[in-house]
């Protein structure tokens, strides 16, 4: 059993190191304890099988949290894809069980030989899951690249091989029963895919079978916790089945293919866009036979294929709403419904092709009139609310719509008494819009005049700038437009005290002293005032 909580715990401390391998120190840390968690001993090593112990590893468990924490939540499979290439070299390293080196590969395949550690079989069972994970994302790609489908198909192959390999492993004395049978189901689970692609509707009902009967025994010998994962798993693939079945020649299969998807909400994974089009197919085939429907009595016939197959699908999706017992559920029916009314809505545009002037009518006869009654009321409530918010020229042509309409519905009503008797009476809403327009237009001018000495109390009665006017409230419209008026621009001239200069007007009237006796005079010297001067002795 100790080897059962490992290896779940190294795939939880992988979700760590996957999912921040590019943040940094948070991600370097995270893949630090899965190394540390790859590195503990399993309960499959030596020293443990001399007391009888065998290998365990959890596959189901495994993959399924593993897919949660790293992207299938969301239907990213690249994100997982990744995870799965992360967390093999993780194992390669810890278990040194390398392909080589940088420079040189070196192919190396896991045996029985070396089946000491449950990692190993972990190591295989991560190689399917990246070939799987790649062919899902492929699988989506192909739906607007459709070459894409041969590599596709490539990898569910290799998936296949792999989990075949895994099979082949867990055949050995020292793995345990569970994991045998659990290796067993994955390997038809990816058959079945396959099979699936390739449209090998018998081989891959087989396959999907075998995958379902082991999951079920599984079930029932094991904890509730595990119990419902292996129902999980087996209800993921009975719609597969279903259709597999249906395309065999089973017709009773598309009745319990469609309740499964209203009781689901719809179908996601494999089976999805091709069950939807197997329901549109069996609806189409049913809507052949079907020419017209009754409306208020009347009978309407309808030409449109589109429109036939909405309306064939409502009451089953009306039936699955009221049903449906997750909010969850009732939105995605809802969603489904109402897309399916927009696609009708559509065909029956492009097939009329209605012009302007003829959009408030229908057909003809009493469905016109109808057409004008319901626009009539509409106009109605349209104009009370444009009266509440002072909208008065909006409300006014509105009323004057309502009449134009009631007039028309009014002037065949003979024509026309014995449908329209449950409809109720026009007469008093033509009374009650005369009222409501002579209430407007009171209404309006007297708003008018309030506005207008509103605007003439508060109105600007200069052109200063904002700036200058901030203690006085007024309107100004002119503020709110490009050329608002907030301050003077380019701003004026204004005096400031500048530095100030002297001028020496005295020195014009200073008399100075004498400096005759101070200045050197020069006399005529010959050698005797040579010498003198040498030795100090001029005066």
């Amino acid at each position: 059993m100790a080897a059962e909580k490992q290896v779940p715990s190294s795939g939880g401390g992988g979700g760590g190191g996957g999912g921040g391998g590019g943040s940094g120190g948070s991600g370097r840390g995270a893949g630090g304890e899965e190394n540390k968690e790859n590195e503990r001993p399993s309960a499959g090593s030596k020293a443990n099988r001399e007391f009888g112990d065998s290998l365990s590893l959890e596959i189901l468990q495994i993959i399924k949290e593993s897919q949660q924490q790293h992207g299938l939540r969301h239907g990213d499979f690249q994100r997982y894809r990744g995870y799965c290439s992360r967390r093999q070299r993780r194992l390669r390293k810890t278990l040194n069980f390398k392909m080589g080196n940088r420079h040189k590969f070196t192919g190396k395949k896991v045996t029985e030989d070396l089946l000491t550690d449950n990692r190993y079989l972990l190591l295989v069972l991560m190689d399917a899951e990246r070939a799987w994970s790649y062919a899902m994302q492929l699988k989506q790609e192909a739906n607007t690249e459709p070459r894409k489908r041969f590599h596709l198909l490539s990898r569910l192959r290799k998936a296949v091989k792999h989990a075949e390999e895994l099979e082949h492993l867990c055949e050995s004395n020292s793995v345990d029963a569970k994991t045998k049978l659990e290796a067993q189901a994955y390997t038809a689970y990816l058959s079945g895919m396959l099979r699936f692609e390739h449209q090998e509707w018998k081989a891959a009902i087989e396959a999907f079978n075998k995958c379902k009967t082991i999951y079920e025994k599984l079930a029932s010998a094991f904890t509730e916790e595990l119990a419902m994962l292996y129902h999980q798993r087996v209800e993921e693939i009975s719609p597969n089945i279903r259709y597999c079945a249906y395309n065999i020649g089973d017709q009773s299969a598309i009745n319990e293919l469609m309740q499964m998807r209203l009781r689901s909400g719809g179908t996601e994974g494999l089976l999805a866009e091709k069950l939807e089009a197997l329901i549109t197919q069996t609806r189409a085939k049913q809507a052949a036979t079907m020419s017209e429907v009754e409306w208020r009595g009347r009978t309407v016939p309808v030409k449109i294929d589109k429109v036939r197959i909405f309306l064939l699908g409502l009451a089953d999706n009306e039936a699955a709403i009221a049903q449906a017992e997750s909010e969850e559920t009732k939105e995605h029916l809802f969603e489904s419904m109402l897309s399916e009314c927009r696609d009708a809505i559509q065909a029956v545009r492009e097939e009329l092709k209605p012009d302007q002037k003829q959009r408030d009518y229908t057909l003809d006869g009493e469905l016109g009139k109808v057409s004008n009654l319901q626009y009539l009321h509409r106009c109605f409530f349209i104009a009370q609310s444009y009266v509440l918010v002072k909208k008065w020229s909006e409300a006014l042509v509105l009323y004057d719509r309502v009449l134009k309409y009631a007039n028309e519905v009014n002037s065949d009503a003979r024509a026309f008494r014995n449908s329209l008797k449950d409809l109720p009476t026009v007469q008093e809403l033509i009374t009650q819009v005369r009222s409501e327009k002579c209430s407007l237009q009171a209404a309006a001018i007297l708003d008018a005049s309030d506005l207008h000495q509103t605007d003439t109390a508060f109105q600007v009665k200069d052109n200063k700038p904002l700036i200058e006017r901030f203690e006085t409230f007024c309107l100004d419209p002119s503020l709110i437009t490009k050329q608002a008026n907030l301050v003077h621009f380019p701003p004026g001239f204004q005096p400031i005290p500048c530095k100030p200069l002297f001028f020496d007007l005295a020195l014009n009237h200073v008399a100075f002293p004498p400096l005759e006796d101070k200045l050197e005079q020069k006399t005529k010297s010959g050698l005797t005032g040579y010498i003198k001067g040498i030795f100090g002795f001029r005066s």
